[in-house]
């Protein structure tokens, strides 16, 4: 039974206690929640989330991350811009090495309490 012929048949919940009205005014809007979903998505993708731990610990150029993560600087170059465009990554740029680093340290706090979850249990 779909949403809708649920509502209309009376079937479900039968408390009332519950402030759906509230609950609903305070949740994401549709634009933040597809947001914050490319960011999930970003996180799902294991290339990404090791190239995010190394930048925890200090900037680095492309081709050090290509080393660290044994693969091509072209590939690694990729997933750097991915990161960049939704601002989880940032690069500087000396001479002609381009160093990137994590955007802000709320990137490092999700990606350290979600390895502390899962840690956790």
């Amino acid at each position: 039974m779909n949403k809708i012929a649920l509502e209309q048949s009376g079937e479900g919940c039968t408390h009332s206690d519950i402030p759906l009205p509230e609950i609903k005014q305070r949740m994401i809007n549709d634009t933040s929640a597809t947001r914050l979903a490319e960011v999930f998505k970003a996180l799902g993708d294991p290339t990404r989330i090791k190239l995010i731990g190394a930048l925890l610990h200090q900037e680095l150029c492309v081709h050090d991350l290509s080393v660290l993560l044994e693969m091509g600087q072209s590939a690694v170059s990729h997933q750097l811009r991915y990161l960049r465009n939704l601002r989880m990554v940032k690069r500087r740029k000396s001479g002609k090495t381009v160093f990137y680093s994590l955007d802000d340290s709320h990137i490092e706090q999700i990606f350290l309490q979600t390895l502390q979850h899962l840690e956790h249990g």
